[in-house]
């Protein structure tokens, strides 16, 4: 018997990727909440432009 996950509301475990689900490098900034990784592949998409 398995015990039920729990909704978590804060720390870490509250903040996950919506693409792969990674709970590690989270970018939470203007609610995009996606991880480092992920958010390097859909920048360009979402409209975010690299200056340098």
């Amino acid at each position: 018997m398995r015990n039920k996950a729990i909704k978590r509301k804060q720390g870490k475990g509250s903040k996950k990727c919506q693409r792969c689900g990674s709970m590690r490098g989270t970018i939470r900034k203007y609610g995009l909440m996606y991880c480092r990784r992920c958010f390097r592949e859909v920048a360009l998409d979402l409209g975010f432009r690299k200056y340098r």
